[in-house]
């Protein structure tokens, strides 16, 4: 099911200079248990609160970090154009991101962090601003070649100082990161922290429509590159949904939501983030 391509191709490069083959995000796939305890949980949450019909402001508090030579620094148009391209994807729904501040931060060891360490910890807990409906988005060389990571709407209670975003700096729109530099990376890792989770989870094997939404057709594994039409799970129905945000395809090939994922999105905002 993978289509076919050239290293020289797909290179991006990441902390440390290592080279960027495919899309990879650190945010891990729930296994059958989880992902049913996740749902319960949510749904107790909601009874008797009235669910969101559209969607909401959210304000975005942009957390740029360099390292001591000033490697990352972003220019403003560049950060513009990340919440534009954020506002193009999410923006139908009733979904409105708006740059509330931009701050700049100089660390050799939060330039290079990766998910679970030490510097992801410290950078998080020293800059982290607002309430859980404001999204944090930090920027970086991040390690271990990935491209981003997110924390999931629930995480807020328990670890309220982690919840954000965290994207590779060269990943925003116009940056050097090749086929990942259309900013969807953001687009993403964001739709993580709004609730949503990989099209591929849970493989042909349908529990709750695998990333709990029913209108995402099975999906067997990621799909990278621009693979056009791909049946991974001939036994259920519609092809793999190889343009939804939510894959790891090239940025230029990524373009759409569903509406079961919008819906999924109201849930968990109203859920764990309205008014939190």
């Amino acid at each position: 099911m993978f289509a076919a391509f050239t290293v020289a191709s797909l290179l991006a490069l990441g902390a440390n200079g290592e080279e960027i083959i495919k899309r990879k995000c650190g945010v891990k796939d729930l296994s059958h248990d989880e992902f049913l305890r996740a749902e319960e949980h949510r749904n107790q949450r909601l009874e008797g609160v009235r669910t969101m019909t559209s969607g909401a402001t959210i304000d975005v508090y942009f957390h740029v970090i360099t390292n001591s030579t000033g490697a990352g620094e972003i220019p403003e148009s560049q950060i513009n154009a990340q919440i534009d391209v954020l506002n193009n994807a999410y923006g139908s729904h009733g979904w409105k991101y708006v740059l509330k501040a931009t701050d700049v931060t100089s660390n050799d060891e939060w330039f290079v962090t990766e998910p679970g360490a030490r510097s992801e910890t410290q950078m998080k807990t020293t800059l982290r601003k607002g309430t859980a409906q404001d999204l944090n988005l930090y920027t970086a060389n991040i390690g271990g070649g990935l491209l981003g990571w997110a924390t999931f709407p629930k995480d807020y209670e328990s670890s309220p100082e982690m919840d954000g975003v965290v994207i590779l700096y060269t990943s925003l729109p116009g940056g050097t990161a090749l086929h990942y530099n259309e900013g969807d990376t953001g687009t993403h890792e964001v739709g993580h922290w709004m609730g949503l989770y990989h099209t591929f989870q849970g493989g042909c094997r349908e529990f709750g429509g695998g990333d709990g939404v029913d209108d995402t057709p099975a999906e067997k594994q990621a799909n990278y590159g621009c693979p056009g039409t791909v049946d991974s799970c001939p036994n259920d129905p519609g092809n793999d949904p190889t343009t939804n945000f939510m894959d790891y395809v090239y940025d230029s090939c990524m373009n759409e939501f569903t509406q079961g994922q919008f819906d999924r999105i109201t849930k968990e905002f109203t859920a764990y983030r309205l008014g939190k």
